[in-house]
């Protein structure tokens, strides 16, 4: 059987909104696609906070790009 089923995620379960007519317990294959956007504005910076916490040289590599930036700033003064 190969057709487009419409549900809801919750965490890892999917409620589907029609019966798909199987046994309880049945194995089957499943292809999500998802609809639309759900997702208010500033989602996605929340969802990455963290990321780079465990990266060990975050702290030089931002020194390096202020550095630059005032190198940059002092050129474009004097240029």
């Amino acid at each position: 059987m190969h057709r487009p089923i419409h549900g809801t995620v919750h965490g890892k379960t999917i409620e589907l909104d029609e019966d798909l007519g199987l046994v309880d317990g049945q194995e089957v294959a499943v292809r999500v696609e998802a609809i639309g956007r759900l997702q208010t504005w500033g989602d996605g910076i929340l969802r990455s906070a963290g990321g780079w916490a465990d990266y060990a040289g975050l702290d030089a590599v931002f020194k390096q790009i202020e550095q630059e930036r005032k190198l940059e700033r002092n050129e474009a003064k004097s240029g």
